[in-house]
């Protein structure tokens, strides 16, 4: 498939924090490529079901952000009655941790996007990421940030985090390479650092003061209702530092040296990069 440039491959979020990398990443390398979300070159709306045939028409390969469990289930297979011929879906690490059903009710989104590519009949490929280097500077604790003072449950765990151009190189691979079917891949940067040491080397590269604070996971919830956060996606953010304080995400994981032959991007060249962009300035 390597060869095939005439194919286009479908990048859902094709402007969102993988999804923008990775659609610079198979241009360049002279792919044909038609990303697809709500405000980018191709619309597509998890919650419209009629912007999904256009998406996936004379497509060869798609890049799969989940949606909603039976969304995601039916667009794949939309997308392979459409000929699509490879799946390539974004998921969490940890996924393969939990026992049957558990996974699913924690984190119902990812949980359906690797069954769905499963489930396909296509070749797939699933890459299981640990928290991205970009949360710090794009949406997630980018304001807190600002504001000096990042307040989270971490139970001083560790975690290596990943950048999403790491992400994006190592979807690209999979969605054009030959010898990655079937198989998932975790994901991460080369070392885990504290949620303490990351604000700390963010601090530094920003050169001004920011502090972490660390929360119990009782008074995380009572901050993130404080702040409007709905309850169901308050439930998922306790659920992911659940997992995180369990040390099992620690270890930094082999996916990015096994794909790409190179060392992970470091949270220390990260924070450098995104601190002189004026990141937290």
């Amino acid at each position: 498939m390597a060869n095939e440039k005439n194919d286009e491959i479908v990048v859902l979020g094709g402007t969102g924090k993988t999804g923008r990398w990775l659609v610079r990443e198979l241009r360049a390398a002279g792919h044909a490529v038609r990303p697809a979300s709500r405000s980018g070159e191709v619309r597509f709306d998890w919650s419209d079901r009629d912007t999904w045939p256009a998406v996936v028409e004379g497509a060869a390969a798609v890049y799969l952000i989940p949606g909603g469990p039976e969304a995601t289930r039916d667009f794949a297979r939309l997308a392979v009655d459409a000929g699509v011929r490879r799946l390539v879906t974004l998921s969490g690490r940890g996924m393969d941790r939990y026992p049957p059903g558990v996974g699913a009710a924690r984190f119902p989104s990812v949980a359906a996007g690797e069954l769905a590519v499963r489930e396909s009949g296509v070749e797939w490929s699933i890459i299981r990421a640990n928290n991205f280097n970009q949360n710090f500077d794009v949406d997630y604790w980018r304001p807190p940030l600002l504001a000096g003072r990042l307040a989270l449950p971490t139970g001083g765990v560790p975690e290596p985090f990943v950048d999403t151009r790491d992400v994006a190189a190592v979807a690209a691979a999979l969605l054009t390479e030959d010898g990655h079917q079937g198989r998932a891949y975790d994901v991460s940067g080369p070392r885990a650092l504290t949620f303490d040491e990351a604000v700390a080397t963010i601090a530094r590269a920003a050169g001004r003061e920011i502090r972490f604070v660390e929360l119990t996971p009782e008074e995380y919830q009572a901050e993130l209702a404080a702040e409007g956060v709905p309850a169901e996606a308050a439930a998922e953010l306790g659920a992911i530092f659940d997992s995180m304080r369990s040390g099992h995400l620690a270890e930094p994981a082999p996916g990015v040296r096994e794909v790409l032959g190179r060392e992970p991007i470091s949270f220390e060249s990260y924070a450098t990069e995104a601190a002189q962009a004026g990141a937290w300035a």
